[in-house]
């Protein structure tokens, strides 16, 4: 219908114009597309960084071997840890037996390199952001895991480092 009224009122070159400059619009926004920079976190302070990083290796080394009393010794008293499917834990011990009975000999926690983001929190401590991956021992080497997000917030007295809340998303 549309083509046969422009064709009964000799509209056709004007159309086609009108066709051309819309199309030539569209590939034209499309090509300058700002294409986004990749995103590369870095620190603010290295000190504090280098400091949350020795701790991340110190907490998931005892977590890997199952050291349960580092483990306890870096958990506040007042910890709270959020599983996405586990729901919300308050309670140290309790954290520390479904740690015995669910991670001890079966999983290893893996850092993903490069994926750390930390960021202090005035008067408190810092906050560690991250990824890394779970693997179970029973699976061959080399078999692949799923990285998931996490997030620590470590509280600093007088220079003794501890966890008051994880935040463990797969």
């Amino acid at each position: 219908m549309l083509i046969n009224h422009i064709m009964r009122n000799n509209s056709l070159p004007y159309f086609i114009i009108f066709l051309f400059t819309v199309s030539t619009s569209i590939c034209s926004a499309q090509k300058n597309k700002v294409k986004e920079p990749d995103y590369k976190y870095i620190t603010d302070d290295l000190e504090l960084y280098s400091t949350i990083v020795a701790m991340d290796s110190v907490f998931f080394q005892a977590y890997n071997i199952c050291d349960l009393d580092k483990q306890a010794a870096i958990y506040s008293d007042n910890i709270e840890f959020f599983h996405d499917t586990g729901g919300l834990m308050t309670v140290k011990q309790e954290i520390l037996n479904s740690t015995k009975k669910y991670v001890c000999g079966k999983v290893t926690r893996e850092l993903v390199k490069g994926s750390l983001e930390i960021y202090p929190i005035k008067d408190f401590g810092a906050i560690e952001m991250g990824l890394h991956k779970f693997h179970k021992n029973t699976e061959k080497e080399g078999t692949p895991s799923h990285a998931s997000k996490f997030v620590i917030f470590w509280k600093n007295d007088n220079n003794t480092w501890t966890i008051t809340k994880v935040v463990s998303l797969h």
